[in-house]
């Protein structure tokens, strides 16, 4: 498969690194602490921003709590955070221009885990901060694809999570699905990392992206 687009919006955790271990704990921390099942909030948080999983659960004044307390622990592990196959370099090859990263993590914690992976962050991101809907909603997209300057129909989603799959689906971008979690709408295509996708520039300076799998 071969696509021409004008920029790429990667989400991070999944995608570009590997925050699973730093998640799984500060999750069960607080799940104790506040009464919640764990494996209920674990299965419904991927992709999701975390206060919007905790208010599903707890009154107002409390999950802003939960998830201030959530946001410190996550602060706290994030040097444990790992880049993931691919990551570094297919970022490393895209000018700054024509990337950026769409995460539903806080700013400090998303800053915090790019510290940790040595991921290089491009000029454009979009945090949890910075939308007023998070995903599955489209606005994280749409708000990246504005900063870039670029019409959100070209360009090419990364995604790990069902909501960020149905996201990037709702603003119209394609949308390349990685690694194998179930969504019920269907990606343009699937890899199981990054290490699988190629980008160039064409003599157009268009971006050609190739799947290897």
């Amino acid at each position: 498969m071969e696509i021409t687009f004008d920029a790429a919006l990667f989400d991070n955790d999944g995608v570009l690194v590997d925050s699973h271990v730093e998640v799984d704990r500060a999750w069960r921390q607080i799940a104790e602490e506040f009464g919640l099942d764990i494996d209920m909030l674990l299965s419904e948080l991927a992709g999701v921003r975390s206060i919007d999983t905790l208010c599903r659960y707890l009154p107002p004044a409390r999950a802003r709590l939960a998830a201030a307390q959530l946001e410190e622990l996550e602060v706290e592990l994030a040097n444990l955070t790992r880049p993931l196959a691919g990551a570094l370099k297919l970022t490393s090859q895209l000018p700054a221009n024509r990337w950026s990263i769409v995460t539903s993590a806080s700013r400090r914690i998303a800053e915090a885990r790019w510290r940790g992976a040595a991921i290089a962050v491009p000029p454009s991101t979009v945090t949890a901060d910075d939308v007023t809907h998070g995903k599955p909603h489209p606005e994280p997209f749409l708000t990246a694809a504005r900063l870039l300057g670029v019409d959100p129909t070209r360009c090419v989603v990364f995604e790990d999570s069902a909501s960020g799959g149905a996201a990037g689906l709702a603003a119209g971008a394609i949308v390349i699905a990685v690694g194998s979690q179930t969504w019920e709408a269907t990606p343009t295509a699937r890899v199981q990392n990054l290490s699988e996708v190629v980008m160039a520039i064409d003599g157009r300076g268009r971006l050609l992206l190739r799947l290897e799998n």
